[in-house]
């Protein structure tokens, strides 16, 4: 019989015969079953035997079905009671599986990631692996590489990859990243700025998070060290990070779109507009820019009149009012 079965098919089919028949001898329910009276009479001792029929008679007994719920009530009240003690075994085991796990692999969901050339290596990887989206925060003095150095990023854009940076000011003032950052918006990179950042981060696919270790008054001592985090309560945390500090911080753009060409600012004011707002001072606006700071001066003059304001405060205003920025 098959294990976990009350009845094989034999015992099945020979009960269903005998209820049908309602009483019957081995002889005449080997006939009705197509088997040899010997099979048949093991078959009704096995029934007998699992309280399914009753025999009279003892030289050429007659044998009758008894109710199966009466039989095997009790056998079932058994297994139900035993299924329910192995699956309380089973969770209990599960949860004392999962607990174990959880301490054994947490180290899989940190990495620790030494050396700049390493931890480098790693941002190309990420970024040449990346299918849907990276999450940048820059901060002033990076530590794996400039902005410049990062030529994964077009190669990611133009696979439709989203880029979503925001720019510490610090960085923004920084000789030569203004011209990176510019080169990277008009590939189709998202930036904004916010006057500090809290910590460098990467996040690429919202499943793989790069956060160097070191702090920045510790730059100076061996050699960075960043934690490369995969999925778990910690990579949401960062990735709730990164949406509050986004919502938060002022775009950075480059391109033009229908009220600009209705307002008639071009795309050297829109970008000295959005270094203004982010708090960008005009000595770095026009060192970065290459113009002089009566040329940044003047220009501004012109965007206030054209907004209708007469102060820096206004204008800002009226830029993120009007989606001059």
């Amino acid at each position: 019989m098959q294990e976990g079965l009350l009845l094989d098919a034999r015992e099945e089919q020979t009960y269903r015969l005998l209820v049908g028949l309602s009483a019957a001898r081995s002889a005449e329910l080997a006939e009705v079953a197509e088997l040899t009276q010997h099979e048949a009479a093991e078959v009704l001792q096995r029934l007998q035997a699992k309280g399914l029929v009753a025999a009279t008679e003892v030289d050429d007994p007659v044998f009758r079905p008894l109710p199966p719920d009466v039989a095997l009530g009790t056998t079932l009240l058994r297994r139900q009671e035993s299924l329910e003690t192995a699956r309380k075994t089973v969770a209990a085991l599960s949860e004392e599986f999962r607990a174990s796990a959880s301490r054994r692999d947490a180290h899989h969901l940190v990495e620790v990631i030494v050396g700049a050339t390493a931890l480098r290596e790693r941002l190309r990887d990420l970024q040449e692996s990346a299918r849907e989206e990276i999450l940048w925060f820059c901060r002033a003095n990076p530590l794996a590489m400039q902005g410049a150095d990062n030529t994964e990023e077009y190669g990611a854009l133009t696979r439709g990859v989203r880029y979503r940076a925001i720019y510490e000011r610090a960085l923004l003032e920084t000789p030569g990243e203004l011209d990176s950052i510019a080169e990277g918006v008009s590939w189709g990179e998202e930036a904004r700025a916010l006057p500090t950042l809290p910590v460098r981060l990467a996040i690429v696919d919202r499943s793989t998070a790069v956060c160097p270790l070191v702090r920045d008054d510790e730059l100076g001592i061996g050699e960075p060290t960043a934690a490369v985090i995969s999925r778990g309560q910690l990579l949401d945390a960062l990735l709730a990070l990164f949406e509050s500090h986004w919502e938060q911080a002022t775009p950075v753009k480059l391109q033009r779109g229908d009220s600009e060409e209705s307002e008639g600012l071009d795309d050297n004011e829109r970008f000295l507009l959005s270094l203004l707002v982010a708090g960008v001072p005009d000595k770095s606006i026009a060192s970065q820019l290459g113009i002089s700071r009566r040329t940044v001066q003047r220009r501004l003059d012109r965007m206030m009149a054209l907004a209708g304001v007469d102060t820096r405060t206004g204008l800002a205003f009226q830029a993120a009012k009007r989606g001059w920025i």
